[in-house]
């Protein structure tokens, strides 16, 4: 009698401990967007960036070094009524081809803007608009980035670059999902070490790279960027090219498109 009672206690202990599990909901709170891109008038970074082009009819690749620096000047309305801020965006080239000289003046190189709302943050750069981060900020969160990218702008061609290289890298550049690839943590890069960064994942796709079969068509599409808290973009890589073997005409093959890597020197 004693046994049966115990264990028709065990078995009611057992039950109410999965109802109250049941009813305990594990609550996830978000860092906040603006801590990753802090948005005050004066505020700067400064970037190394190095350019790499194709010259030579595509035969030949190079890299242009360069340093630029992005300025937030003032929160203005942008085109859709929204309160944005205005960036200034100056560069200056360098001197040497194998290593950056900072002997040169800036020179002013355009403008861009970025909108925080309230679940995203938006970057519109040559008429081009972008969802950079969004929440939750979650490892594994995913979003389109380039939603807003138009689709055809060239009549019969279609990508945000077609009026600018022959490729089709940017056929679907508005279906990429971006997304977060682990917990901030810390990052180096060419010997400069940056805390406590986020990683927002957009393209890694290639084909035939690197190019092991000169008679077969290539292409990458490769975008990265990371964030460090309390500055902002501290790295970011973007390079988008496409190889033509060109096959039976004497010009020989070719590379088409464009890459960048940049990442943060100075801030204040």
């Amino acid at each position: 009698m004693r046994l049966l009672t115990i264990i028709r206690f065990s078995f009611i202990v057992t039950i109410s401990s999965f109802l109250f599990s049941c009813d305990e909901k594990e609550e996830f709170t978000s860092e906040k967007i603006e801590e990753y891109v802090p948005l005050l008038p004066g505020k700067y970074i400064t970037y190394r960036l190095d350019s790499m082009v194709f010259t030579n009819f595509g035969r030949t690749t190079e890299i242009h070094k360069y340093q630029v620096k992005f300025i937030v000047d003032a929160l203005i309305t942008d085109n859709l009524g929204r309160p944005s801020y205005r960036i200034y965006r100056f560069i200056r080239d360098s001197v040497d081809a194998t290593s950056w000289t900072p002997a040169q003046p800036w020179t002013n190189n355009g403008t861009f803007f970025i909108t925080p709302l309230s679940d995203q943050l938006e970057v519109i750069e040559d008429n081009l608009r972008f969802i950079k981060l969004h929440l939750p900020i979650k490892n594994g969160f995913t979003w389109k980035g380039n939603k807003y990218l138009p689709s055809s702008i060239c009549g019969g061609a279609s990508g945000p670059y077609c009026s600018l290289y022959n490729f089709s890298n940017d056929d679907n550049m508005n279906d990429w999902d971006f997304f977060y690839d682990g917990d901030p943590s810390s990052f180096s890069y060419r010997g400069i070490n940056y805390s406590n960064v986020l990683t927002v994942e957009e393209a890694d796709e290639s084909l035939n790279v690197p190019i092991t079969i000169p008679t077969a068509y290539a292409s990458k599409s490769r975008s990265v960027e990371k964030y460090s808290k309390t500055i902002g973009l501290v790295y970011r890589e973007y390079e988008i090219w496409e190889y033509q073997p060109n096959t039976g005409n004497p010009a020989g093959p070719y590379k088409t498109g464009f890459g960048i890597t940049q990442w943060m020197i100075d801030h204040n």
